[in-house]
C-alpha cells in the first residue's frame, strides 16, 4: 500500500478566526469549509503555497481538543519560506506571539518561531547554507558541548 499524501490537521477553539489569522499572517488561501448547523467548523482546508493544512473547531465530545484546552501541544509546524524575518514580522503583526526572533542556526537555516493565538507553534525559516547531515551533526555536537 502506498501513502500518497500526509496532512497536518489542526484542532482549534475558533476555527473561523484561525482561518482569518492564517490568511493574514501566512498568506494561506482557504479552499473550502464545512460548517455544522450550530456554526462550528467541522472541516476546512487551507492552501499554504501548495501544501494543504486541514483545520477544525474543537469537538471535545468526540475527544478533539485544542492545544489551549490541553495546556499546550508538542506539535509544531515548520514553514520553509523565502524570508523568515519578513514572515515572522507579518505573523506578529497579525496577532502571533514571538517565541524566538529569527537568527542564523547551526543547521544552515535562518529561523524563528511564533505561537498563533490558538496555541500552535510555527517555526519559520529560510536556507542560508547547504550542508551534509554529517556536517550538521558535527556542528550540533560542538554546540551541545559548548564549543
Amino acid at each position: 500500500m502506498a501513502i500518497h499524501e500526509a496532512f497536518a490537521y489542526l484542532t482549534v477553539d475558533g476555527a473561523a478566526q484561525a482561518i482569518d489569522f492564517y490568511t493574514r499572517a501566512f498568506g494561506a488561501q482557504e479552499k473550502f469549509r464545512l460548517v455544522e448547523p450550530g456554526g462550528r467548523i467541522g472541516h476546512a482546508e487551507l492552501d499554504f503555497g501548495g501544501t494543504v493544512i486541514m483545520i477544525a473547531d474543537a469537538f471535545p465530545e468526540y475527544g478533539l481538543r485544542d492545544p489551549k484546552a490541553l495546556g499546550g501541544s508538542p506539535f509544531s509546524i515548520h514553514l520553509h519560506v523565502d524570508d523568515a524575518d519578513a514572515l515572522v514580522r507579518r505573523a506578529v503583526a497579525a496577532g502571533a506571539t514571538l517565541e524566538r526572533a529569527p537568527a542564523d542556526q547551526f543547521y544552515g537555516e535562518r529561523s524563528g518561531s511564533v505561537f498563533d493565538p490558538f496555541g500552535h507553534r510555527w517555526l519559520i525559516g529560510h536556507a542560508i547554507e547547504e550542508m551534509s547531515p554529517d556536517e550538521m551533526q558535527r556542528r550540533y555536537t560542538a554546540m551541545m558541548q559548548g564549543q
